[in-house]
């Protein structure tokens, strides 16, 4: 009975009660944090790109600003360190500036000018009013692109070459690739997808390059490690968190349509957290490798909307009547199961004793 007694005693005191509340969502945040970690075996980093793209038109190509991508095995092993780009600290920016201001005082003289000049590389016959030189092969890439030609074997282009894009060609199926990190968009409805090739705008239509392959080629298997808007709360998990989604048809687009519900959580230390549930459905469509049929591209692809009503959990203490209405239950109850118990052994030795007698 004791036990008992200091088990309601520790639930009271530890376990606070939490209330609920919906109401319309008045808040005016400007931004929405959305937390991914997103694992696809089957795809090399060189060739997944993420983009987002919201109501209000603004779009987001090739993000990498706070998003990670690291190269794994064919086992799923981390091959080196997440590939990232870090800018220059603002006093190693201002010695660098000096630096080659320096070097720029020096090299006044005619042979050195030459040597600073840069060379116009060949763009292979497609070259245009806004780019006339190719310099590395993803400007070959883009100026090819501009003439919707067909890009050449790789070998065949100097830049490329220089740049052992074959060899990333090898490693395109061999390798996986982890994204992971968090982007910020503006606090309206829109989407973001993970999907191979370089891609660019033309004429406000999103269009994504995979040459020299085609889009039939890329599997795009994957699995969802996490996926979260806004700030996590402990104990608070997500739907899509460890969800796998197998390829098995060939190229598949895979569709999320996800409905987030802004979400407060008051705490009774007075902390109050402003984070977001949210529901999803999903959808997947094998990608048609018929020329006559346009079918759409193979990805991984997210449609979020934000819902008009808020949700309020706060967490209250409980009131004492509550932890004695508690204690008197559990009271009754050792009491009631004693009683029956007791019937039942009571009976069962009349019983005995009867059969005894007889």
């Amino acid at each position: 009975m004791l036990l008992l007694l200091l088990t309601n005693l520790t639930e009271y005191l530890s376990n606070p009660g939490l209330s609920e509340e919906i109401f319309v969502d008045v808040s005016r945040g400007s931004k929405l944090n959305i937390n991914l970690d997103i694992v696809v075996p089957g795809i090399s980093c060189q060739f997944l790109g993420l983009d987002a793209v919201d109501t209000s038109g603004d779009q987001h190509l090739q993000i990498s600003h706070n998003i990670f991508k690291r190269r794994l095995n064919a086992q799923g092993q981390p091959i080196e360190d997440p590939q990232r780009t870090e800018s220059l600290g603002s006093s190693k920016a201002d010695e660098f500036k000096k630096t080659i201001e320096k070097l720029a005082e020096k090299k006044e003289g005619g042979e050195e000018k030459k040597e600073k000049e840069v060379k116009c590389g060949s763009c292979y016959g497609a070259e245009s009013e806004d780019l006339k030189c190719c310099n590395t092969c993803a400007d070959v890439r883009e100026a090819y692109r501009n003439k919707q030609w067909s890009l050449p074997e790789p070998d065949k282009i100097e830049q490329c070459k220089n740049e052992n894009f074959s060899e990333h060609l090898k490693t395109a199926f061999t390798e996986g690739c982890q994204i992971y990190g968090y982007l910020e968009v503006n606090r309206a409805g829109g989407s973001f997808h993970i999907a191979p090739g370089q891609s660019f705008s033309i004429n406000h239509v999103h269009v994504h390059d995979v040459q020299p392959f085609s889009s039939s080629s890329f599997n795009m298997s994957h699995n969802i490690r996490h996926l979260s808007f806004g700030q996590s709360i402990e104990g608070k998990g997500s739907p899509l968190d460890g969800h796998y989604e197998i390829a098995s048809d060939g190229s598949t687009m895979f569709h999320y349509y996800i409905k987030i519900v802004p979400t407060t959580y008051s705490a009774l230390n007075g902390k109050v957290f402003h984070t977001n549930q949210y529901a999803v459905t999903k959808h997947k469509k094998v990608v048609s490798q018929s020329l006559l049929e346009s079918s759409g591209m193979p990805g991984i692809f997210f449609n979020y909307e934000l819902s008009p009503m808020m949700v309020r959990y706060s967490e209250v203490k409980r009131s004492f009547g509550h932890f004695l209405t508690n204690v008197c239950a559990s009271i009754g109850g050792v009491y009631t199961v004693a009683s029956i118990v007791d019937a039942i052994i009571f009976r069962l030795s009349q019983k005995a004793s009867k059969v005894q007698l007889g």
